[in-house]
């Protein structure tokens, strides 16, 4: 495993109590390559993490996803390892994430935290929500990765480049497990220990708010991968609707002799619209699975014109595609940690240098 392919990248946000002995843990593992993407933090993170031996770069907009984007620009590595840098994840399990992709069986390996936590890592109320996040993925989907909220992640830059990402705040661990199982890149989940936050450190995550942007991320996303659950979820409801109200104004007409012209005509129109959702779904669901076998015979010919493709480190030779441009060197819209988007166009980005100057 040569640990010079690799670069570790940890967004950060005010993690001064932390930053210094993730990095610190890093090195000693062997990884020489560390960038720090900082939020514009106000705690002396970006100063820590410089006198600690790390790239530091300032970044241009606010979100972890925003940050996990602009930080991809910076990077010339052919894998990434990305992490948080409050101290919950261990530089000890980056061997074990990076084995499967050193070893060709996979192109991005998602840390499962739930394998080996320790006490107080996560409250009851995050692990509800985490357990039906994941459950939620699995159904729509249809592909179980056990904990697709995990931050800790190892991929081949060649792959992420194929993914669209978008997401400014904690919903672009979502992203990155949709992209991976929508351009069928090879992926694995491995054990890994997940530690308690130390105290003096606050975290950035909001349950709720963060919570439900995740969900909503994660329904927005079925749309060009699973369209069928996508469209056909709002038709079933309303379709059910539009049922419920006919069987009321049936019954009230045959029972009480009374009509009610107005609520048969919504009923009539809910039913409609629920047909037509389910039809449009079934039929932008074939367009997607056309769509991903052209997409397989364009890889396997891509694979035979490029043999030396396979021999590039992490390199998969099933999930092999044409690089398309990343969405990482998209305008950087700014919101804030929660994922919440205002869109003006972004400053450019700026590289905070060894001696603090631009």
């Amino acid at each position: 495993m040569d640990r010079d392919d690799v670069c570790v990248l940890l967004p950060t946000l005010d993690e001064a109590e932390t930053v210094g002995s993730v990095i610190d843990g890093f090195h000693d593992e062997g990884f020489e390559h560390v960038l720090v993407v900082d939020g514009h933090s106000t705690d002396g993170t970006q100063e820590i993490a410089r006198e600690h031996g790390a790239r530091v770069v300032e970044q241009s907009g606010v979100g972890k996803g925003q940050a996990v984007r602009e930080g991809l620009t910076y990077i010339d590595e052919p894998i990434v390892l990305m992490a948080d840098a409050d101290g919950t994840y261990r530089p000890a399990d980056a061997e074990r994430m990076l084995a499967p992709i050193f070893d060709g069986r996979a192109e991005h390996v998602i840390g499962d935290r739930f394998a080996d936590m320790e006490d107080g890592a996560m409250t009851r109320l995050n692990r509800l929500g985490n357990g039906l996040v994941n459950r939620a993925f699995a159904f729509i989907h249809g592909r179980d990765l056990r904990d697709i909220l995990s931050g800790y992640r190892a991929f081949t830059r060649d792959s992420v480049e194929r993914y669209s990402l978008r997401s400014d705040g904690f919903g672009i661990e979502t992203e990155l497990s949709v992209e991976s199982v929508k351009h069928g890149t090879g992926t694995e989940v491995v054990p890994i220990t997940y530690g308690a936050r130390p105290d003096e450190s606050e975290t950035n995550l909001h349950p709720v708010r963060d919570g439900a942007n995740i969900f909503l991320t994660l329904y927005k996303l079925a749309k060009t991968n699973n369209p069928l659950f996508y469209f056909g979820s709002v038709g079933s409801v309303s379709g059910l609707v539009g049922l419920l109200v006919a069987a009321y104004v049936g019954y009230d007409f045959l029972v009480n002799d009374i009509s009610h012209e107005a609520l048969a005509v919504v009923a009539a129109a809910g039913i409609l619209l629920g047909v037509q959702l389910v039809m449009f779904g079934v039929l932008s669901d074939i367009i997607v699975t056309v769509n991903r076998e052209q997409t397989r015979r364009l890889e396997e010919l891509a694979e035979q014109l490029s043999p030396d493709r396979s021999s590039a480190p992490g390199a998969s030779p099933e999930s092999d595609q044409p690089p398309r441009d990343t969405a990482a060197s998209e305008g950087s819209g700014k919101a804030d940690h929660s994922g919440e988007h205002d869109d003006p166009v972004g400053t450019p980005p700026t590289e905070v240098g060894a001696d603090g100057e631009d």
